[in-house]
């Protein structure tokens, strides 16, 4: 079984090869929040986290779910977690420990920590500060090249259930990173207020609004696209990088920037 977030693409291929290479069924976790239930591990059957790093932190959404998931399994299950960062993951894996150690029905069967846990570095989305931009195309064929190769490893890990890898990017500074940085992060950059479009590039097609995970864009189909400013944009930039006419745009700081999600 495995539990996933992906906005533009790069964990959603990520956990696809995990599920096909481990015949387990893949749960988006959007979807799991909005509809929930009990889930029911069978035996020998692998619990994975899979989940993008969003200020060098596991997503608060995602924390909040893995916390409140109700599971029940006939023994102690093999958990992992692959996360994935244009560059750095910094203390992540302390915050899924934590989300992990609040779920007493983790707890009942003998899970306080994943077993083992991987990152992979995927080509840049994030574009919400000025010097922060998607990479270049030979970058990006790069990075996708050696996640490929990496992932081939990890799904042999998986497979064979080995225990104690720690295997993740922390970068410079990590504990700074995720719990300063990523502490003003959560706070202020994390909005949809900046999000707006740009009228005369905007044909109201709607794509954004499909493309939001979290479903938080209003319109297309006919009228402008709006945030709803309800709190629970995540900042993913799917809208941005999946508008076909570069009509959407945050603040100032997206202005002459590339798009890329996944292909």
């Amino acid at each position: 079984m495995i539990f996933y977030f992906s906005a533009t693409g790069n964990t959603r291929w990520a956990a696809l090869r995990l599920s096909q290479a481990l015949q387990e069924q893949l749960f988006f976790v959007p979807e799991a929040m909005a509809h929930p239930q009990e889930y029911h591990l069978k035996p020998g059957e692998r619990l994975g986290f899979v989940f993008p790093v969003h200020g060098w932190r596991v997503p608060a959404f995602m924390r909040e779910f893995i916390s409140q998931l109700v599971i029940h399994a006939p023994a102690t299950p093999y958990a992992y977690c692959l996360c994935t960062a244009g560059d750095s993951v910094g203390d992540t894996l302390s915050y899924l420990r934590q989300s992990i150690q609040r779920n007493d029905s983790l707890r009942s069967f003998g899970v306080e920590d994943v077993a083992s846990a991987w990152s992979l570095i995927m080509p840049e989305s994030y574009v919400g500060l000025p010097f922060m931009d998607v990479d270049k195309p030979e970058r990006e064929r790069e990075k996708k090249q050696r996640a490929a190769e990496r992932l081939t490893g990890i799904v042999e890990s998986v497979l064979e259930r080995r225990e104690g890898i720690v295997d993740v990017t922390k970068g410079g500074l990590p504990w700074v990173m995720s719990h300063v940085v990523g502490g003003f992060f959560e706070r202020f950059l994390i909005t949809d207020k900046p999000f707006h479009v740009v009228s005369d590039r905007c044909v109201r097609c709607g794509i954004c609004a499909n493309a939001c995970p979290m479903h938080v864009i209003e319109g297309g189909h006919g009228s402008e696209p709006r945030w709803k400013h309800d709190g629970r944009c995540l900042t993913c930039f799917n809208c941005y990088h999946h508008c076909p006419h570069h009509a959407i745009e945050f603040g100032r700081r997206t202005r002459h920037k590339g798009q890329y999600y996944f292909k």
